[in-house]
């Protein structure tokens, strides 16, 4: 399996300052790293910038909790390379800002101007950068060595998509806000209501906000799973996601451990000829097993750090 360090688009936006009351207090602790309010502000102002949301008080404060959680993961990744002997060198943070830059068709020096022209400090999207290839590098040398996937297991797989030849499958996407305590969760589901709005009213890519909002596995793969099949996701969220038509959007889905947004992308009728092979389907299951294993790493990892969060 190959790991590809995924960063976002950034949709250049007119810049609207974000202000904190007081740039230099702390919001929250994580372990022995403290998050600034000027920190939260930083990131917002860059995930606003990059997901097309506008920069109104009532959106940065439906987005705060997300922020400061984002940045405690982040945090968390960092912390558990370092913890692991894996070191992120700043050339690799260099060169992960110009790939980035790149992407958007500038030089790092351009980027890097327009971001301070919209007020974001090239500090808080190299702090993200630099959490990206810690995880990357703690996935990839630490969890991926877990994960096994043998030929039953593929021929299992195989076997009962050509049993569904002729059924319906679909390419669905999916964003995941998380809500880590009962306060959150009316913020949270007000976050979704306010993107789902500004994706329709503004035609704002799907999978521009997923690379930057969602918490989902598919997230840096422009919120996308494979190809589905009715019975494949979780109870609560099948009715609503296959309910919907190709192209739409649903409204926020409350699951278990937070709120959903499913996009239905596209539907098909499964056939032969449209069955991956066999070295697809070993990556697709080594990839959602690795996705699974990250996720409980990330969660043991929380469960054992001193998080204080001050808001």
């Amino acid at each position: 399996m190959r790991f590809i360090i995924c960063f976002l688009s950034l949709m250049l936006v007119a810049a609207m300052p974000v202000h904190a009351k007081e740039p230099f207090s702390i919001v929250a602790v994580v372990n022995d790293d403290a998050i600034s309010s000027s920190d939260v502000d930083a990131r917002m102002q860059l995930m606003l910038a990059s997901s097309g949301l506008r920069a109104t008080k009532e959106n940065m404060q439906r987005m705060e909790p997300q922020v400061i959680n984002t940045l405690v993961e982040e945090q968390l990744k960092i912390q558990e390379a370092k913890n692991q002997n894996l070191t992120v060198s700043p050339e690799e943070i260099s060169k992960g800002f110009e790939s980035l830059a790149a992407q958007n068709n500038f030089s790092a020096e351009q980027f890097a101007s327009i971001l301070a022209q919209q007020g974001i400090p090239k500090s808080t999207l190299m702090a993200q950068i630099k959490s990206q290839i810690s995880w990357t590098k703690v996935v990839s040398e630490i969890l991926r060595p877990q994960i096994d996937v043998t030929e039953a297991d593929v021929n299992a797989r195989m076997g009962r998509m050509k049993e569904n030849i002729g059924q319906t499958e679909y390419l669905v996407g999916e964003i995941f806000l998380p809500v880590q305590d009962a306060e959150e969760d009316a913020k949270t589901k007000q976050l979704a209501e306010k993107i789902i709005q500004e994706m329709k009213s503004k035609n704002v890519p799907f999978e521009v906000v997923a690379a930057q909002f969602s918490k989902a596995p598919g997230a840096q793969k422009n919120g996308g799973m494979s190809w589905i099949q009715k019975g494949q996701l979780p109870d609560e969220l099948e009715e609503k996601t296959m309910a919907l038509n190709e192209g739409q959007i649903s409204s926020p889905i409350r699951g278990l451990s937070g709120y959903h947004v499913m996009m239905m992308k596209q539907s098909r009728t499964s056939k032969t000829e449209t069955l991956p092979d066999e070295d697809t389907v070993l990556n697709q299951i080594g990839l959602e097993r690795l996705d699974r294993l990250q996720q409980r790493h990330l969660s043991d990892i929380r469960a054992a750090s001193f998080i204080d969060r001050r808001y």
